[in-house]
């Protein structure tokens, strides 16, 4: 049996660490689809381009620690935009999503573009100001030197790009369910996730 859960939002918003918790409540296998984007972004900053690293993509990579910093956050929102990055992606989205046992995909056009038949799909928003204190924490965490200031611009940057491309823009699917975490806690709202996938039709 399949059952997949699409799950989109913009940067920082809590879609990532909703959609780990559901995949571990769940037990299904789990993709960060923004990852794909973030390795193709890493190799563009090395003079590879971006549609190369998009074809030649390894999924066993996709843990790397340097995968995280700002500078490749950047990149790959910008590779992102590309309508030929894009497509080279959506086979192995959506063949990841179909796998027996169940999926659970994070990004920016999952209930949208690759997985429109998604049996639950959640768009999960926070206020920009919201996700870039959480960001900023995260980069502070992992050792990297920014301003609480240059996270929100960075923030407020990526929306631009990733609500006003042409090619998949982010916006949620015409069913998906709003689940707004700007003022609740992880454990509440990965409740309230857990009960929205309920509701659409998946079993413990």
């Amino acid at each position: 049996m399949s059952f997949t859960i699409a799950i989109d939002g913009p940067a920082a918003s809590g879609k990532g660490t909703i959609a780990r918790q559901l995949a571990a409540h769940f037990g299904f296998a789990h993709l960060d689809t923004g990852l794909l984007y973030r390795a193709v972004g890493r190799e563009m900053l090395k003079g590879t381009p971006p549609l190369d690293a998009a074809l030649q993509l390894d999924l066993t990579g996709l843990d790397a620690a340097d995968l995280r910093g700002p500078d490749v956050a950047q990149a790959a929102s910008k590779v992102a935009a590309l309508p030929e990055v894009r497509a080279a992606l959506i086979d192995v989205q959506r063949a990841f999503a179909r796998r027996a046992g169940g999926a659970v995909l994070d990004g920016r056009d999952i209930g949208t573009v690759i997985c429109p038949e998604a049996e639950a799909k959640l768009f999960v928003i926070a206020g920009p100001e919201v996700r870039a204190e959480r960001r900023w924490r995260e980069l502070l965490a992992s050792g990297h030197e920014v301003t609480q200031n240059e996270v929100l611009a960075d923030v407020l940057a990526r929306d631009a790009r990733d609500m006003n491309r042409a090619d998949a823009p982010l916006k949620p699917a015409e069913d998906a369910v709003t689940l707004d975490t700007s003022r609740m806690s992880i454990e509440a709202a990965v409740a309230e996730a857990i009960a929205i996938v309920k509701r659409a039709g998946a079993t413990e």
